[in-house]
C-alpha cells in the first residue's frame, strides 16, 4: 500500500497535479505491481516562497516545472523494480504532459508491514 504525496509549483491548470497523480499511480501499478484500487495521494501545489529547489544540483537542470514525488511502500522490491519504477515515472510524465525527466525528482521510503493501519485501528498487515 503505497503512500503517494505529489507536490508541485502551482499550475494553471486546476487539474494537472490530479493528472500527474494519474501517471504515478499507472507507472506504480505496472513497474512495481501495486493492485488496482490502492491508490492513496496526497497532492500539494504552492506558491513559488514555499516550493524551493536547487536548479542545478548534481548538474541536472530543473525548472518551475518540477515535480517532487515521494512514495511510502513497504520493503522488498528489487533495485531493478525501482529502476524501473523511476524510468516508467518519468517517461509517462513525459509523454502525458510534457515534463522534461530532468524535472522529475523521485524519493522512496520503505517501511515494515506492521507500519500501516488502513483504518478502524488495525493494523492489518501485522502478523
Amino acid at each position: 500500500m503505497p503512500l503517494v504525496r505529489i507536490d508541485i509549483k502551482k499550475n494553471p491548470d486546476p487539474t494537472y497535479v490530479a493528472r500527474v497523480g494519474k501517471v504515478v499511480y499507472q507507472a506504480m501499478k505496472s513497474a512495481i505491481n501495486v493492485p488496482e484500487h490502492d491508490n492513496f495521494q496526497i497532492l500539494g501545489e504552492h506558491d513559488g516562497d514555499h516550493f524551493i529547489y536547487d536548479a542545478g544540483y548534481l548538474g541536472i537542470n530543473r525548472t518551475d516545472k518540477l515535480v517532487i514525488i515521494q512514495i511510502t511502500l513497504n520493503e522488498g522490491r528489487s533495485i531493478e523494480q525501482k529502476k524501473s519504477l523511476y524510468k516508467t515515472i518519468a517517461g509517462g510524465l513525459r509523454e502525458a504532459l510534457g515534463v522534461s525527466p530532468e524535472d522529475v525528482f523521485i524519493n522512496l521510503i520503505e517501511v515494515k508491514k506492521e507500519n500501516w493501519s488502513f483504518g478502524n485501528g488495525i493494523a492489518q498487515y501485522a502478523g
